[in-house]
């Protein structure tokens, strides 16, 4: 496939639109998926953080 342009490469034979579209959903959900497990990762840490503080500041004192 040869195109004269970049308008015609960005129409892609009047398809354009779903193709882009496709990369672009397919972009979106790679991206989901690597940063959801890093966001929950942080967000898991956060919380065993104020768990562990709390518990050490209702700890009995020896």
């Amino acid at each position: 496939m040869e195109f004269n342009s970049v308008s015609e490469f960005l129409a892609m034979g009047n398809h354009g639109f779903y193709i882009w579209l496709s990369y672009g959903l397919t972009a979106v959900v790679v991206a989901w998926n690597v940063l959801q497990p890093l966001l929950q990762r942080r967000r898991l840490l956060k919380e065993q953080a104020q768990r562990l503080r709390r518990e050490k500041k209702h700890e009995p004192q020896a």
